[in-house]
């Protein structure tokens, strides 16, 4: 049935439906249908995703190929730089359209994935924006992604509130925050949904389940449907979403521009193109992320083939510094130039409450970081633990007191290709080694169980932090790169500091639960990632496929 006969017959609830209009054609739903996935994946529903999938899946499929064909020209000695043939959208006098009312104040959001709980807690929280995460947060297994959906139409169905194993009552506040979604990335496949023979895009998935049973109630409630566009590589696939928001809201006979998204900056292409990836969303557009953790691991893929572009130990490669300065500056700029919001970074550290010492040393982190923010102009920032919310509320409120600084332009910046490109000066150490060991092969332990936000050594880590471990080692690895006391990380070094950190965890941890765990996996795909002879695009895609 095609998008115009089903929106016909939902907006004429008194005629019968025949049953051969019922079953859409072409679409094959490969996961098990747990109690309630009926009412996520409706008839309706259903040949909504299968038109989303014939409309665009080719050109996502086309742009997707793109990505390689750019990377081998960077792989042949070609470095990231603004277009030349979109000089005239950089140069031009032009402003995105007007932001709603209800997210002109996003001065802190918090982010996290899509269960239950979390989704109370956070939207509870203090903070102004709760951005639900069906990406980095999130271990996209079958019922993690059905189970969010549902989540979210209780949501707006006002039904979300639930008393948990201990009697503990969970309900929403009258005023709680406002609610984004963040979709998967265009590169990650849904492999439950089949349309035409063909696996659905993870994003459209995400987007179009979440769009098509709240979209209307959202509108009804003061709000509306809210969207975080991650791992965007170029303004050819933000493009690509303007369509899909566009193609949508007729669908669904919802005016064209209700759809507002902000996208992530978290690779480095994008940050050449931030001016022509508003222009491309220009109606649907609210502004632009500093995705910093992405962003590093973005910065090590694209120019993996250049050994002067090596990093030190990602503990020093901050935001205050080189590439990572000069991005979150010129993004600052180039929004505000537009009338879009310049959102800041996240804050990954959690309480501490056994060391009250390192707690207060960590939170002065936060609000050192969060200053930095605020004063460079930066509208909004994340953190991904709710006792951060009162940490960052109290900078933003005293550097920021109005809703945004959308008005303060920054045309004192100037950053060109060689400040995108500065590499971080510092140190390599074994120490550095270690820690992406341990924290790398934990998280991928933790998201084959299927948990994508994973709390370790007092940082909450997404899959963003697996993906700079294992590439930072793989970039130390292929070029041998000189440790701070002489030695020269080989794959015999790797392999040494594997094993016996590994040994440490399972310490850690406790034989029984590390035994219980799924650390053989994790260990055996890290140790292949870091140390292939080819940079592998995401680990996220062979991780996949262990689920």
């Amino acid at each position: 049935m095609g998008v115009a006969r089903y929106v016909a017959f939902k907006q004429a609830p008194n005629v019968a439906r025949p049953e051969r209009m019922r079953a859409v054609q072409g679409i094959e739903i490969k996961g098990v249908m747990n109690p309630r996935y009926d009412e996520v994946l409706t008839e309706d529903a259903k040949a909504f995703l299968a038109d989303l999938h014939r409309t665009f899946n080719a050109r996502r499929l086309a742009l997707l190929e793109e990505r390689v064909e750019r990377q081998m020209a960077f792989d042949s000695g070609a470095l990231p730089d603004f277009r030349p043939e979109t000089k005239d959208i950089r140069d031009g006098d032009w402003t995105v359209a007007p932001i709603p009312a209800d997210i002109q104040n996003r001065r802190v959001e918090i982010t996290g994935p899509v269960d239950r709980k979390m989704i109370i807690n956070a939207l509870n929280c203090g903070a102004k924006v709760f951005m639900a995460d069906f990406e980095d947060a999130s271990s996209p297994t079958w019922t993690n992604m059905m189970d969010g959906q549902l989540n979210m139409i209780d949501r707006w169905n006002g039904a979300i509130d639930f008393t948990d194993e201990r009697g503990k009552d969970y309900k929403l506040t009258d005023d709680p925050a406002v609610l984004f979604v963040r979709a998967r990335g265009w590169h990650l496949p849904e492999d439950h949904i089949v349309v035409d023979g063909e696996v659905m895009a993870g994003g459209l998935v995400d987007f179009g389940l979440y769009f098509f049973h709240n979209a209307k109630k959202q509108i009804a409630q003061g709000t509306g449907p809210y969207f975080y566009l991650p791992k965007t590589e170029s303004y050819k696939e933000t493009a690509l979403w303007n369509d899909v928001f566009v193609h949508a809201q007729n669908a669904l006979g919802i005016p064209v521009g209700t759809i507002k998204c902000t996208v992530l900056i978290e690779t480095l292409p994008a940050a050449f193109e931030m001016d022509e990836i508003l222009h491309s969303l220009k109606d649907h557009i609210a502004g632009l992320n500093a995705g910093r953790w992405d962003y590093i691991f973005s910065f090590i893929k694209t120019l993996q083939a250049k050994p002067e572009y090596v990093l030190p130990d990602r503990s020093q490669v901050v935001m205050g510094k080189a590439f990572l300065r000069a991005y979150s500056q010129l993004l600052i700029k180039q929004c505000h130039r537009r009338g879009a919001f310049a959102m800041g970074g996240m804050a990954a550290q959690i309480p501490n409450r056994r060391d009250p010492e390192a707690n207060a040393a960590a939170l002065e982190k936060v609000r050192a970081d969060k200053e930095r923010e605020a004063t460079d102009g930066h509208d909004g920032t994340w953190v991904a633990h709710p006792d951060l919310v009162p940490v960052a509320m109290e900078v933003f409120d005293r550097v920021m007191p109005q809703p945004n600084q959308v008005d303060r332009q920054r045309d004192d910046i100037t950053i060109g290709q060689a400040d995108l490109l500065e590499v971080h000066e510092g140190t390599k150490t074994e120490a550095g080694v270690r820690d992406c060991i341990k924290v790398g092969v934990q998280y991928i332990e933790a998201w084959l169980r299927g948990r994508g936000a994973v709390p370790l050594y007092n940082l909450m880590e997404d899959a963003a932090t697996a993906e700079i471990s294992r590439s930072q080692l793989w970039q130390w690895v292929k070029y041998g790169a000189t440790l701070e006391d002489g030695q020269t990380v080989t794959v015999e070094l790797f392999n040494k500091c594997l094993d016996e950190e590994m040994a440490k965890v399972r310490e850690e941890l406790g034989a029984e639960v590390y035994d219980a765990g799924r650390f053989p996996e994790a260990i055996e795909l890290f140790r292949t990632l870091s140390t292939a002879d080819e940079l592998s695009a995401f680990l996220t895609l062979p991780a996949y496929r262990m689920l």
